[in-house]
This record gives C-alpha cells, structure tokens and sequence, in this order.
C-alpha cells in the first residue's frame, strides 16, 4: 500500500524517533484471552497497524490460547483494511475462550509448532493475569519446547535456531482492574460508564417511589468498580471485598439509610462488589442486603445486578488501548532474547513498561493477603501497585461525603468561599460537593459563591451545608452558575465582600477565566489586605488549556460525547456510498478536543492552531483520502478545531474536499456546538472533580493553620495561591505566578502541551508516513519501586 506524505510543515526534530526500529523479516501475533473487556479491538487494531507501519507481518490468533493450540485458519494474516471499523466495538472481534489444552505441555507443544510454521517469534497477548501468567510460562519453556519439536521430526535445526527466542509483551484486559501494576485496565473505564447509566436511570424511579436500590456490579476479588462508581453517584453505602464492613454492618446501614429518609430524601443506593464479603469471610450478597434495608425501613428495596457490556468508551479506545497497543509494538521491537516478558501499562498520562512476572506475583500477594483475612495488608497492596490508595483515601471520604459528619469536628473558626469561573464543565457539580463537604468535615464553614466574580462582588454570596449538595455528582453544568466576568474591574467590592463575609480562604474551580481571576487577585493583594488569603484554583474547562495542568474537568465528558456523535455519524453512512464527514469541535485556539478525539474516533486528520497547515496539506489529505476509498474503505473523518486557522474554516474545507474528491466521495460536515460542554460528567469527570477538590481543601486547612497568627489569617507569599493540577503522574500544587511564563496570554494556552506527541499516533493508525518521538517511550520499571512507604501507605488507608 502506499502513503500520502506527511504534510511539509511537519518538521524534522533531533529528538529520538522510532525510525531506527524496523520490524522487517519479523512476525507478530495478537491475541485476547480470558474474559472480553470493551477496548481490546482498540488495542488489536493499534498493534496489526503499528506492526504493519513499521514492516512487519502481524497475525491474528482468533480464539485465544485454543486458536494457537488448534492452529489452522485459527491463525491468519492481518491487513491495514481487517481492522477497520472495529475501533469503538465491544468485545473482542478475533473471540477468546478458556483453553484447558494450553495448560497441558503438550498443548504448548502443539502452540509452538505453529507458531514456528509460520515464523512467529513475538507474541502480544490482551488478557488477565492467569492469561499473561501463561504466557510467560509459553516464553520460558520455548527452547525446550523447540528442541522436543526437532526430536519429532517436526522442525529442522535451521528452523529452531532461526526462532530460538519468543519475544512476550502483555497488556491487561480485565473491567475489574484487578491488575497490579496499572491505573486502569482496558476496560474498566467503560464498566463504570455501564454502571452509572444504570444508577442514573433508576434514580427517578427510586425517587418517585421512595425505594432502596441495591446494586450487584462485578468485581470478585476486586472492589475498584464498586468503590469508584459509589464515588461517581453519591451511594449511600459500598461494600467491597478488600474492606470487609466490622460486625454490626447491618445496623450501621440501617441508622445510615433511616438518617438520609429523615432529611427528606426519597431514595436510597447501596452498591455491592460480587465478592464483597465480612470479616469472617462469610459472602454479603446483594440479596442479603435488599432483606437488612427493607426490614429496616419497613419498605421496597430492589436489587439489581449490573454485567458489564457494550461499546468502547473513550479512555478504553484512546488513553488506553491505542496508545498502550503501539507501545506493545515498540516493546516487541526492542526486546532481545535475555529481555523479560513485559506488561505495558498506564500510569497517569505516561506509557510504563514493568516485568510481567512482578505485576503477577504482586496481584497474587494481594489474593493471598485476603484469604489470610489481613485486609489491611490487601489494601496497602493494592495502594503500591495501582494508585488504589488513592480510592481507598476516596473510599473513605465517600463515607463521610454520605454522612453529615460536622458533628465530628471541632470548628475552626475558617470561613471558606468556593466559586465556578468560566464557562461550565461538567464535573464541575461533583468537584463543588466534595469541596463543601470536606471543608465542613475539616471543620470549616463553607460559603457558596454564585455565577463566579460577578456574583462575588454583587454579594451573591450565601453559607453552604451539608444538605445542599446531595445529588450533585451527576448534574452537569454548573448548579452554583458560572460568568467569564474578571474580578479586575470590581476588585474593591470583591474586598468588602471578603470583609463583610470574614472569608478565610478561596476555591476557584474553572477554566482559563480562573487562571486569570486568581491572577489579578493575587496582584491586588498590595492594596487589599483582605485578598492576602489562601487561594486555590482547580481547572474544569472541556478545553483542557489550562496551564500547569494535563487534565481538565470537563474534559473527559466533552471527549466522550466527540466520539460517540463521531462514532453515530461514520454509522450513517453504512451501506451508503463512500462519504468523507467534517466535524468541527470547540477548544478555541487549544486542539486537544480535535487531537484526541480524532485518535479515539480514528479520524483520517485533525487539524489544530499549534500544527500550522496549509493549501498543500489540505491537497495532501484529500489525495489521502482519495487512495484510501478506492480500496474499499467508505467512511472518512477529519476533524478541525474552531480556531485552528482563520481563512481555512470549516465551510472551506468542507467545500474543497468536496470539490477534490468529486466522483470518488462525497462530503457531510457538522458543527458539534455546545453538545460537547452539556450532559452528566462521565465518571472519570465525577470522580477527578472529586478527588481533586478534595485535595484542595486539604491544602487549604493546612495553609490556614500556617497563616493563622494574632487572631487572623494572613498569606501574601507566593506559594499561598496556587492552581492544582495533574502533571503526568502526580497532583502538583504550583504557585500561579510561576505559571506566567508558561502561558501563551494571546491564544490562551500552555507554551507546551503534552499531548501533542499524541498526534504522530493517529497519522501512523491513519497510514501516514510521520515521525514518531519516542523520548517519552515507557522504560522498564519495578513494581518495587513504585511502591509507597508503608507509613504513607497507611496514612492513606
């Protein structure tokens, strides 16, 4: 096949590129076994195109570990065109199946045999652990399995010497998130979207009935989709396997169940993992509960049980399978015969690569842990391996985030202001919530700020309790309302509202509006002695420009609604003559809407303000376009971001390709609009907002008790205002006035962004010719050493 050029204006850099790896003369096979997870075409497709880019052959294994035991037409060839179409499908399109010949030596034999018939050396296997467990297994017996081969007759010594070493990269297949080693599996973000598209359609029914639902999500061994989907929906109760509730559970709820009916509210939601169990190992079931709840409350409890299927969501296609798929490809290109067997894995934005066998042994530690009913232990293991301490932190505050826990606490005598700024995000809801009330647990009185600075300095200003956000985490938009208005010009009447109201401290959640709010702000704090307070700002924007952060609120949501109306456009073209659609996404001069929504769509171009193009780009792309449905291929996508240039505007792109590609395709535009910033915040939204909020308040105690001297707050340093935000692996607080030469004012932008080394990718799954930096590429880690101290492990828990 051949392949349009990259376009001109991509220039060359002198920083590490892939070019240098060759898979030529090399076989690789893709396989997924186990159990399905939504994602795994994502990752098959991003590794038959990368290994295909990159001049190797890639074969498909279809069904699992048995497809490589019978072989046959089991094992066939892969193409570009074989994995079109299938980017956003559930399941597994090549199938899987639990295979008790592979477990048996002679069934490995029967593998390997061919496996070596048709050259096979490297093998990317998409599973659980039993799955990567046998794999490695496969990987250490090779050499003898290939001399028991030569004993048979049924290879040459050639052959065996020729394919003397098998080459093993996994990636994790499981909505459990079970895996240690990993954020998140392939899969489990679409699990929880599953999960809270079921709590939101049965809260109106619980509410019109007043009823108890219970609710029975998957999760054996494994709590994660339980305890995050509590988070995201505001549950009363959760019970997982990890942190089995102590004796007298039953009453405890019940008290729980009869304070929230006593408050008003008409409905109850108690999620349940599959294997949740109590301290003496004795199964709680969602039935269980369903009986303690309706003869508690003397009325209708429902149970419902929740499998998990569907389509890819977002982060399963993008984040994760796309990326970790091309990874996987690198991975294989790069090992030699004394490297390890490796998992490729996500941790925060960043690509890792860690031992195989660590990850495996580590998630077997945390099984036996539980068996020995030594949940402490479990929990600390899951908290060195994933960032589970981080949820179990969350865990526990979703249990005081259900509980009005003011009583608990001393009162600080801090008054706290929490405002949105900006245009609306979704998620923004959740963040307000878990901000008012973990200030109240922390002690302090929480005031609401309504539609951002122009409320402020109009006095728009009221105390906040506990109550007041129940049912928040799933509103989109933004309850407390939110303006673009800047505090610069009423920055006198924001001081005496301060006065007036004794504000201690701030929160400003929003966009790049925040950013400047916080800014001017700060600067005024020589005049003003009221603003020398602690301020904080958490970016939700759906256009991800903020500086200092990688992640946005809001952002996740917009994306996922992207590729969902992309995904509903391409299948309106089904059985349709060839058709090239042109969607235009918001983002203002930031493509980060464009670029990644076009990678999780897989869009043929996404042209963005900080990738300049031109007419010979555009020409380029249609010619591109052009090649690619005269081989069958239908459906084309181009994404363009708003502001991505001023003369090459949608309505002329729409219509040069159009004209170009006239009698071979046709062209349908759309102007996506503000769909993308409306809708309920996905769960990553919901509990980002969350977990982030949260650490905010926590920052602000801190900085309150350090400020507080002779009767006052007083904070005028730099590290007193800062913006909190996800910097690859970590939350970083960052003081605003270091952020200032980060920042492109005029297009209202960070100078660097990271996931414009993202874009290589979809030109590379697009068939283009492009450079790929592979600087950043994911290095062999330790589990070990990503492991917390167990004090900070504890202090978590």
């Amino acid at each position: 096949a051949s392949y349009a050029e990259t376009p001109p204006t991509m220039a060359q850099t002198d920083k590490k590129f892939f070019e240098n790896l060759t898979g030529a003369g090399k076989a690789i096979a893709v396989l997924t076994s186990g159990g399905d997870a939504q994602g795994m075409n994502a990752a098959v497709r991003a590794v038959v195109r990368m290994g295909i880019y990159v001049g190797a052959k890639v074969y498909f294994v279809h069904e699992g570990y048995q497809g490589m035991v019978d072989g046959g037409d089991n094992i066939k060839e892969a193409t570009w065109e074989s994995v079109s179409s299938m980017l956003q499908m559930g399941g597994t399109v090549i199938g899987s199946a639990r295979c008790k010949d592979f477990r048996t030596r002679e069934g490995r034999l029967k593998a390997a045999h061919n496996l070596v018939q048709r050259g096979i050396t490297n093998l990317c296997v998409i599973g659980g652990d039993g799955s990567l467990t046998g794999a490695n297994l496969f990987r250490e017996e090779w050499s003898g399995l290939l001399a028991e081969l030569v004993q048979q007759g049924l290879i040459d010594e050639e052959a065996s010497q020729k394919y003397s070493a098998l080459h093993i990269v996994g990636m994790v297949g499981s909505i459990d998130n079970d895996f240690c080693g990993t954020d998140m599996t392939i899969g489990t973000d679409s699990a929880l979207h599953r999960i809270i598209e079921v709590v939101d359609a049965i809260m109106t029914t619980a509410q019109s009935h007043q009823r108890t639902f219970v609710l029975e999500v998957m999760g054996r061994h494994c709590g994660y989709l339980a305890l995050v989907s509590a988070l995201a929906c505001g549950a009363d109760w959760v019970l997982i396997p990890e942190m089995p509730p102590e004796d007298g559970w039953e009453e405890k709820m019940c008290q729980k169940l009869s304070a929230t009916r006593s408050r008003g509210s008409r409905l109850n939601i108690i999620i349940v993992a599959e294997g949740a169990i109590d301290r003496h190992g004795k199964a709680i079931t969602s039935s269980i509960v369903k009986d303690v709840s309706t003869e508690c409350l003397k009325g209708e409890s429902k149970n419902l049980e929740c499998f998990i299927t569907g389509t890819a969501m977002l982060f399963c296609v993008c984040s994760q399978a796309s990326r970790m798929g091309v990874e996987a490809v690198l991975a294989l290109l790069e090992t030699t015969a004394n490297t390890a067997a490796c998992v490729v894995s996500l941790c925060g934005n960043q690509s890792v690569r860690l031992p195989l066998m660590e990850c495996v042994q580590m998630t077997q530690e945390v099984q036996k842990a539980m068996d020995g009913k030594r949940f402490e232990e479990a929990v600390r293991l899951r908290g060195r391996c994933v960032s589970y301490a981080l949820f179990v932190t969350c865990g526990v505050a979703n249990y005081f985030l259900s509980f009005d826990c003011s009583f608990l606490y001393n009162t600080s005598n801090f008054n706290v202001a929490v405002l949105n700024v900006g245009a609306p995000a979704a998620g923004m809801n959740a963040a307000v919530r878990s901000a008012v009330r973990v200030g109240i647990s922390e002690g302090h009185k929480m005031f609401a700020v309504s539609d951002g600075f122009e409320g402020f300095y109009k006095g728009q200003i009221k105390e906040i309790k506990w109550a007041d956000v129940g049912g928040w985490t799933g509103q989109g938009g933004s309850l407390l309302g939110t303006k673009r208005t800047l505090p610069a010009k009423h920055i006198d009447k924001i001081a005496e509202q301060m006065r007036k109201y004794n504000i201690n401290a701030l929160l400003m959640i929003g966009g790049f509006e925040a950013f400047l709010g916080i800014m001017e702000l700060l600067a005024a704090r020589g005049t003003y002695e009221e603003l020398c307070v602690p301020m904080v700002m958490v970016p939700a924007t759906v256009s991800n420009n903020v500086p200092g952060s990688d992640l946005s609120i809001g952002a996740d949501t917009a994306l996922n609604a992207i590729t969902d109306t992309c995904d509903r456009i391409k299948q309106s073209a089904s059985g349709t003559k060839r058709r090239v659609f042109i969607i235009e996404t918001m983002g203002g001069y930031c493509g980060y809407l464009a670029s990644v929504g076009g990678l999780a769509a897989g869009a043929d171009a996404a042209y963005i303000f900080e990738e300049p193009f031109d007419i010979r780009d555009l020409q380029s792309n249609v010619e591109h376009l052009t090649e690619k449905m005269k081989t069958g291929i239908q459906r084309g996508l181009v994404l363009r971001n708003e502001n991505s240039n001023e003369n090459y505007t949608t309505d002329f792109i729409y219509q040069l390709y159009s004209e170009e590609g006239r009698g071979v395709f046709d062209c349908r535009k759309n102007v996506l609009g503000h769909m993308q910033q409306g809708g309920a915040p996905s769960p990553f939204d919901r509990n980002f907002g969350t977990k982030i909020a949260a650490k905010a308040m926590q920052w602000i105690t801190k900085k309150l008790n350090e400020s507080y001297r002779k009767g006052r707050v007083f904070a005028n340093t730099e590290d007193s205002a800062c913006l909190l935000g996800m910097r690859r692996r970590a939350m970083v607080f960052q003081p605003v006035v270091q952020l200032k030469d980060e920042t492109d004012f005029v297009h209202r932008i960070p100078k660097e962004q990271w996931w414009l080394k993202l874009r290589p990718l979809m030109k590379i799954l697009a068939k283009y010719k492009t450079s790929y930096d592979i600087s950043d590429s994911g290095q062999l880690e330790h589990v070990v050493l990503r492991r917390p101290k167990e004090s900070e492990a504890m202090a978590a828990i």
